[in-house]
């Protein structure tokens, strides 16, 4: 089974990849990571059957809907919720399947009235969204949460697996990725050890937080299951040429295509100048600006045109790419293979000199 944990910084949410046998599930995608998503599917040659969401978040818009625009994906969680465009509402026992492996739905209300945690078939690990945090739970205030449902949800369904499970939050604001059950049922200062619902309610109900910053548009738009209003979202690649995302976060573009669209871009070769004339050549046209002038040089480059970085194999290409990135040039791409890939498929080359 394939299992990755990915994290949005700006909202602190996990987001569980799982994977087996050419399928695929996400557990709350969030909606501006779905390009890195898809990238990561498609490097791993995984088919997105469905995305879960844990509940209705109040802090980020779920990415469901947009996965759903890309790939087809099947949109999952709790029926309670009421959310539109769910294909498939679920309720406590449900059983979701992916390649030869399942996760079963068990219903845990409290943080939300949809709340609800998704538990491996082997009960090895369980996917607890807000319900249960590491040392700690999500707030019961708004949503139809309720301590005392919280208790019993987290209680009856979460610390009962075996002590050995690992369980995996939806947010954790301190970088800690991972906790167990035995962990929780000794350590959790608010819901473990000796306290009672008594204890844990009185703890609650005098939290006195702010509501979260987004509520007023993450709660709406999440009940869409993250639907804009309106238009359908920017596409998820750029349109000035066919791109593909790689999960490094680097656009590349093949070499057919940069032949096809080479003469609305500034091609850049980022190798030394020995290498634009050595046996490889360098692409027509292209304007030598070695990685190690790059930024020294930035004014010679036309922020309004796309660039495609070159370099013998991509790899420097793929640096240029980020550091033009991170200097506000919004169309950039690397060229995938580099010159070592252009040559290869017999493309034309220049060798002039310099």
């Amino acid at each position: 089974m394939i299992f990755r944990q990915l994290f949005d910084p700006t909202s602190s949410t996990y987001t569980y990849l799982l994977g087996d046998s050419g399928e695929a599930l996400l557990i709350d995608p969030v909606y501006e990571q779905v390009p890195r998503d898809l990238a990561l599917l498609q490097e791993l040659g995984l088919r997105l059957l469905a995305t879960l969401d844990t509940h209705v978040h109040a802090d980020h818009v779920t990415g469901a809907w947009r996965l759903h625009h890309s790939c087809g994906s099947g949109i999952a969680l709790a029926k309670v919720a009421g959310a539109e465009l769910a294909d498939r509402p679920l309720v406590h026992g449900d059983r979701i399947d992916f390649g030869s492996r399942h996760l079963t739905v068990r219903a845990t209300p409290g943080h939300t009235n949809g709340c609800l945690t998704y538990v491996l078939d082997d009960q090895s690990m369980a996917f607890t969204g807000d319900s249960l945090l590491i040392r700690g739970c999500g707030r019961t205030d708004f949503q139809q949460g309720s301590p005392q449902q919280l208790f019993a949800s987290v209680h009856q369904q979460i610390l009962t697996l075996p002590d050995t499970c690992l369980l995996y939050p939806a947010h954790d604001y301190r970088g800690i990725t991972v906790t167990s059950v035995a962990e929780e049922r000794r350590f959790n200062p608010r819901l473990g050890g000796d306290v009672d619902v008594g204890d844990f309610s009185g703890y609650m109900n005098h939290l006195n937080l702010p509501h979260p910053k987004l509520m007023d548009v993450a709660v709406p738009a999440n009940l869409r299951c993250g639907k804009p209003e309106g238009d359908t979202p920017a596409p998820d690649s750029p349109t000035w040429a066919p791109l593909t995302l790689r999960f490094s976060g680097v656009w590349e573009i093949e070499p057919m295509a940069l032949l096809e669209h080479a003469a609305k871009v500034q091609i850049v070769d980022v190798r030394e100048a020995p290498e634009f004339i050595d046996r490889l050549g360098h692409l027509p046209g292209a304007q030598l600006v070695p990685l190690s002038q790059l930024m020294d040089r930035l004014d010679e480059l036309d922020r309004d045109r796309p660039v495609v970085a070159v370099c013998r194999s991509g790899v420097r290409s793929a640096q240029a790419s980020v550091l033009l990135a991170k200097a506000g040039f919004s169309q950039v791409a690397n060229l995938a293979g580099g010159m070592l890939r252009w040559k290869s498929e017999a493309l034309p080359v220049a060798s002039d000199s310099l």
